[in-house]
């Protein structure tokens, strides 16, 4: 019983504190709108995909996370117009999270190789959280060992609320370089689960930056083919007390690309906290139009057993003859 106690007294405090983190994907490169709504229409052509998250399956705290897109190219408009929809849920607490988002963003040509594309983001948030089976701390009777139905506690915990979520982003971009800036929750939406407590979202900033070019153009190799690409990547994040910063590079043949990347907290705040959280492999193929990926997190971390970290996506791009950033794409605009 007197672990009851302690448990309710530590979700009253959790909710009453926590403040929430955005779902990150490992393989954001291939489904870059999941950070910056600038990245809408970027093909100039029609894309669709959807990516699914499971984090820690070996753990009680197992997440998951799915995530799928729609976007479209206007030449006439030189816009890019998106949605998503991104669904995260903790399988042991049945937290759940759901938001629909739509994108817009414009293309600005600053001269021959490179463009500016401003973007905004709108969205629509739901969360909920199974309240039902919580025990508060005036419901227990230790003398009696009983347990009373009713509580008269003062605060009114919400198994379900919806909230609006506005973001903006902006990308810099040639054929071969592309740097991005995003913000998102600039509203700052009350995300609390307590009628009484205003817990807004943290800011998610995000600053993302990668390269791609021809192996041959810089080393002079026999061995691969002529269209193999060399890509390297940098995706740094910060949400409220949390950053973290990404490092990768792939190589990229005809239909296969296969790669690395680390996964840092640079600015720990933590004086156990590690440099490195984790080490993350992933590869793909890709037959025509259709690409798969898949990748898997090796934690670094003093977290003992937790299964890692593993993604799936699958992306269709129905005009395979433009830009394909993170693709073995060779019939691309050079």
């Amino acid at each position: 019983m007197k672990f009851r106690i302690l448990f309710t007294i530590c979700i009253c405090f959790f909710f009453s504190k926590v403040t929430a983190q955005d779902p990150i994907f490992t393989q954001y490169f291939i489904v870059p709108t999941t950070l910056n709504p600038a990245y809408s229409g970027f093909q100039e052509t029609t894309s669709a995909g959807i990516i699914h998250r499971s984090q820690w399956p070996d753990l009680d705290l197992k997440i998951d996370t799915d995530y799928a897109f729609l976007n479209t190219w206007s030449e006439n408009m030189k816009s890019g117009i998106g949605g998503s929809i991104l669904s995260h849920r903790e399988n042991n607490t049945h937290y759940n999270f759901t938001q629909l988002n739509l994108n817009y963003a414009y293309k600005v040509t600053l001269n021959d190789r490179w463009s500016f594309r401003p973007a905004i983001e709108v969205g629509f948030g739901t969360k909920s959280f199974g309240f039902k089976n919580l025990i508060l701390g005036d419901q227990i009777n230790i003398d009696t060992g009983t347990i009373n139905p009713i509580s008269n506690d003062p605060s009114n915990f919400h198994d379900k609320f919806t909230f609006f979520d506005f973001s903006a982003g902006m990308l810099f971009n040639s054929d071969e370089a592309w740097f991005g800036l995003s913000l998102k929750h600039i509203n700052k939406p009350n995300i609390s689960l307590v009628d009484e407590k205003n817990l807004p979202l943290n800011l998610f900033f995000s600053a993302s930056a990668g390269y791609e070019f021809l192996v041959v153009d810089y080393l002079d190799v026999v061995s691969f083919p002529y269209e193999t690409k060399f890509m390297v990547s940098a995706n740094y994040m910060n949400q409220g007390q949390f950053n973290r910063l990404d490092l990768g590079s792939s190589i990229m043949f005809r239909t296969l690309f296969l790669g690395v990347s680390t996964a840092m907290n640079p600015l720990a705040k933590a004086q156990d906290s590690h440099l490195v959280s984790s080490v993350n492999v992933y590869g793909g193929l890709q037959y025509e139009n259709l690409k798969f990926g898949i990748s898997h997190d090796f934690t670094t971390s003093k977290m003992g057993k937790t299964g890692g970290i593993y993604e799936l996506s699958l992306t269709y791009q129905f005009d395979f003859g433009v830009k394909c950033f993170g693709c073995p794409n060779y019939e691309s605009k050079y």
